[in-house]
């Protein structure tokens, strides 16, 4: 298959693009950057509502995955503006240039966050049904599942995934938790009872895939089947690194100081079920955390 990619640079969108490619599929991505057809690089520009028409020539699906990083700075008006912009803007982008033209898009996965339930939902655990919560995260979840639903319209299926935190070794909340970690200053954050629906980046990739191959329409939580605390994922990681966690929990105020909103980022947490990829078939690789981390770090 041919498939574009956006959010192509991205911690996901790079090891998809590999696993696609190995798998024996074509890579396009959209990216800011100048076209060069023959590295499969397509020019887009969100801003200016402007895309290169012949990025989707031939194109068999699309991952979008297009998104400003939710916890790269704290959260001033500006920089909420960038996160929701960057999400909903360059899905109505896309939807544009969908209807603009004709064209062979069989599929679209599109990239959500289980932060749709809200930052903080306690113990219960969360599956597709349940209410969406109101805070920031949740409500730009919201715009960015409306904007991408849209797809459906114009009769693409489309796969909206719910993505938990993502480890993998390269990056992302993972690369932060361990650097403490690895100093030998690492603790658990506030309480460390709050939940942390964590996945491995490669059961990311192979949900990503098997949506593609068979063409799903719906609503997923991309988890693992087993959240953890924030202590557990902590201590498990010290433990995958060698290294260890023997300090006392960073306390909610000082985090609160250092992050400001953000914080509730951290301190919140929810717990969300796979139970309904799973029935459609999907098999984790990495149902254990313990088997994940020691996956990366082996």
């Amino acid at each position: 298959m041919k498939i574009l990619i956006t959010g192509g640079s991205g911690l996901i969108g790079s090891s998809l693009a590999q696993m696609l490619i190995k798998n024996g599929n074509t890579v396009r991505f959209l990216s800011r950057g100048e076209t060069n057809e023959a590295g499969g690089i397509f020019n887009w520009n969100i801003e200016k509502n402007a895309m290169d028409h012949s990025a989707l020539n031939g194109v068999d699906a699309i991952v979008h995955l297009a998104g400003a990083n939710v916890a790269d700075r704290n959260w001033s008006t500006e920089r909420k503006k960038e996160i929701v912009d960057s999400r909903v803007k360059s899905s109505e982008l896309l939807f544009k240039k969908l209807q603009e033209r004709n064209h062979n898009i069989k599929n679209i996965v599109a990239a959500s966050a289980v932060g749709y339930y809200g930052m903080d939902t306690g113990d219960g655990m969360m599956d597709e049904e349940s209410k969406a919560g109101n805070d920031f995260l949740a409500n730009i979840v919201k715009q960015w599942e409306k904007a991408t639903s849209e797809f459906r319209t114009l009769g693409i299926k489309t796969t909206q995934l719910r993505i938990g935190v993502v480890l993998d070794q390269s990056g992302g909340a993972l690369g932060k938790m361990a650097t403490p970690i690895k100093l030998g200053i690492g603790s658990p954050l506030g309480i460390g009872r709050q939940w942390m629906s964590w996945i491995h980046i490669e059961d990311l990739c192979r949900m990503i895939v098997y949506t593609i191959e068979n063409q799903l329409d719906d609503v997923f939580n991309a988890v693992s089947p087993h959240p953890d605390s924030n202590k557990a994922l902590t201590k498990a990681l010290a433990k995958a690194l060698k290294r260890p966690c023997f300090l006392p929990n960073v306390p909610s105020f000082v985090l609160k100081l250092i992050f400001g909103e953000m914080a509730q980022m951290i301190l919140g947490g929810n717990r969300a079920s796979s139970q309904k990829i799973e029935k459609q078939g999907f098999e984790f690789k990495f149902r254990n955390l313990e088997d994940a981390l020691k996956n990366i770090y082996r």
